[in-house]
């Protein structure tokens, strides 16, 4: 079975050993997976980004070929399931009987879905139309599939269920990129729906808007600003996070803040806490009263003067503040795995991330031939064959053009395999939801896209 190749061996107890000749098997029965990619990154301290860069300033960047060096070695079809590293989030807002605590609960987990990506400044390849990815986590409870459903404008579709049958993850994400001299800007346009089976409740939000500093000269740092609202379809309860920039001196770096409301617009609670460290929530009247007192007898800031039109000087990353203000009674609702202790070497991968793209023994026989884990550019440079990875990376553009071509001159349109454009039930808006089968493992109308 695959799932059981993936992830979990039925018969093991109480030993390590190998299974199916590769993965190792903890004593719990459970897979375990890499904790270390197969070389270290390949340094980018001799590239200059800034004679690409020069002439896209206010352009759109998705048509833009970059070199590799200043990609990480997945695809965004596996970015996209860093979604499902806190999934401990979902089942517990699963198993709460009070509304507010699984909106709480909700919230925690959509403000985890982006924290992966501190300190991730290299850039997910791509995915080339038609690619997909699969992720089956038994350990996890849960199964993913993506797929790249339109390359102009770039489109990832995503479904993930339950292995309970408790939860469905579904989405379309389209990220928009845009480059500010100093500076690029990714807004995730598209909506993600969280559906909580046994509550039948669904809920929907957008992530917020990221953006890399310092892409041309000085030290790379990321922050993640704008607002996120996240509305029970259900119940009419909303959750209104402010990501916020980091503003004067720094102080609002990483800065996560906003209230829980019901229906009527009663502020129910505060939530509060950084995207990188960790989430807490407490009643609204405990909150503004710490608020208050915390001002009193603080100086006003001075602005410090603009400095846009210099793009000969880096944007100094503000001071990283270690924790955060603890308001006295709050709940925590979410705190970030420790990154691995090889983490820089790795692009700064989570241990999450770096399980992503391995490839088992036997797992080839199994996956779609469209699994990023196939794709030869991302698998080289992973390796740290940089030269044939960018080999490879230009050879599969070029052969995307070329179908491309070939399908306008036949006046063929391009098929999606396993989504379908719609309409969100939930929103209204335009989606691209899952038309089912892909875990039947009939792969044989898939196209040849490697």
């Amino acid at each position: 079975k695959v799932t059981e190749m993936l992830d979990l061996d039925p018969h093991q107890s109480n030993r390590t050993e190998k299974h199916n000749g590769e993965t190792e098997i903890q004593e719990n029965g459970i897979k375990r997976h890499r904790t270390s990619l197969p070389a270290p990154m390949f340094s980018r301290s001799d590239f200059s980004v800034w004679s690409i860069l020069k002439k896209c300033i206010g352009l759109e960047l998705s048509k833009i070929t970059m070199p590799i060096v200043f990609n990480e070695p997945l695809s965004f079809l596996q970015r996209i399931t860093e979604y499902m590293e806190h999934i401990y989030l979902i089942n517990k807002a699963c198993s709460h009987a009070d509304p507010l605590e699984r909106m709480q609960a909700v919230a925690a987990f959509a403000v985890s879905a982006v924290a992966s990506q501190w300190e991730r400044t290299g850039k997910p390849f791509n995915p080339l139309l038609g690619e997909t990815y699969e992720l089956t986590r038994e350990d996890l409870g849960f199964r993913f599939i993506s797929e790249q459903v339109s390359h102009h404008p770039p489109i990832s579709a995503f479904y993930s269920e339950g292995l309970n049958k408790d939860f469905i993850f579904h989405g379309s994400i389209y990220p928009k990129l845009k480059f500010w001299g100093k500076s690029i800007e990714a807004e995730p346009r598209g909506t993600i729906t969280l559906e909580l089976l046994k509550h039948n409740e669904a809920y929907t939000w957008t992530n917020p808007t990221c953006c890399v500093h310092n892409v041309i000269i000085g030290k790379l740092w990321l922050e993640q600003y704008g607002t996120v609202e996240i509305v029970n379809h259900s119940t009419g309860d909303k959750c209104v996070l402010n990501f916020k920039p980091c503003g004067l001196f720094g102080k609002e770096l990483h800065r996560v803040e906003g209230y829980i409301q019901d229906k009527n617009k009663k502020k129910l609670c505060v939530i509060y806490g950084k995207w990188t460290e960790c989430l807490w929530c407490t009643d609204p009247t405990t909150y503004e009263t710490y608020k208050k007192n915390e001002k009193r007898g603080q100086p006003d800031e001075v602005a410090r003067p603009d400095t846009w039109l210099s793009l000969t000087v880096a944007d100094d990353m503000p001071e990283v503040q270690d924790t955060v203000q603890f308001v006295p009674g709050s709940k925590l609702l979410w705190r970030i795995n420790c990154r691995p202790p090889n983490s820089s070497q790795m692009y700064n991968f989570t241990s999450f991330a770096v399980s992503l793209n391995e490839l088992e023994k036997g797992m080839e026989a199994i996956l779609a031939p469209t699994d990023c884990r196939l794709r030869p550019d991302i698998r080289n440079m992973e390796n740290g064959n940089m030269d044939v990875a960018s080999k490879e990376k230009e050879r599969l553009e070029e052969k995307q053009r070329a179908a491309r071509k070939e399908r306008a001159k036949d006046e063929v349109e391009w098929q999606t395999r396993w989504f379908h454009q719609g309409t969100n039930p939930y929103t209204g808006t335009s989606d691209w939801l899952y038309s089912g089968g892909y875990f039947d493992r009939n792969f044989s109308d898939c196209p040849d896209i490697y």
